[in-house]
């Protein structure tokens, strides 16, 4: 089973004592959850203000000290448009990355515009890519466009438990009756995480936890850190 720390998201600096901001908290944030039994890392890079971005300036460092300093685990980076709202500029800036430090894999949002232009890219820069499925539209528009993709993430955005795993089964529907074969990566958002986790764990699937998907324990309790999310993560798994 993999199991991603998802270290920061686009939660606003501040938004948790733990929040990993700066490339150096991140690198120290990744070592602890991967010690805590993360097998992958997922990052939305920051820049010197703290807010998301996709410029090279900024994440060629941040993959550059990452590969240099950090844990040896794959590392995934947010193409989502809330680090640039422009479709056109964030493929003009993915295009820009150097490939010197580019990471093992990017999540991009079937929804969003230009989606499917920017995986062709991808692709072509050899850039794994984990398909963000919020909807059973997306799922459609992942079957339709056939674009190749290593992983589908089913990522159910509705606020009520039982809202969140309806959508969830109706994706999975799709893609099982389009014949979709690459791993799946199950997770919700805040109130839904940790039973959609369990879920994705019954269901044999990829789970992934941290500060981007919820800041609290189980119990209603605010998490300590990503590792402390991660850790209960991984007993619940092994349980």
């Amino acid at each position: 089973m993999k199991i991603v720390a998802c270290l920061n998201g686009d939660r606003r600096p501040g938004a948790h004592p733990a929040l990993p901001v700066s490339a150096e908290h991140i690198v120290a944030d990744a070592h602890e959850a991967v010690a805590a039994g993360a097998t992958a890392i997922h990052v939305h890079p920051r820049d010197a203000a703290g807010a998301e971005s996709l410029e090279p300036q900024v994440v060629a460092p941040l993959m550059e000290r990452l590969y240099a300093e950090g844990p040896q685990v794959p590392v995934s980076l947010t193409t989502a448009l809330s680090a640039q709202p422009d479709p056109w500029r964030r493929y003009d800036l993915v295009q820009r990355w150097p490939s010197s430090a580019l990471p093992h894999s990017v999540t991009v949002n079937m929804h969003e515009p230009g989606s499917v232009d920017l995986i062709h890219l991808l692709n072509d820069r050899r850039i794994g890519v984990e398909a963000g499925v919020w909807t059973p539209e997306a799922a459609r528009i992942l079957v339709a466009t056939r674009v190749d993709v290593e992983s589908v993430l089913v990522e159910p955005t509705q606020m009520a438990v039982e809202d969140a795993r309806d959508n969830a089964r109706a994706i999975m529907s799709l893609l099982d009756r389009a014949g979709v074969t690459v791993p799946r990566l199950l997770h919700g958002t805040d109130a839904t995480s940790w039973p959609v986790l369990e879920d994705a764990v019954a269901a044999g699937l990829d789970i992934r936890i941290g500060l981007e998907d919820t800041m609290r324990m189980p119990d209603g309790s605010e998490a300590h850190d990503n590792a402390a999310l991660v850790a209960h993560a991984v007993a619940l798994a092994a349980g």
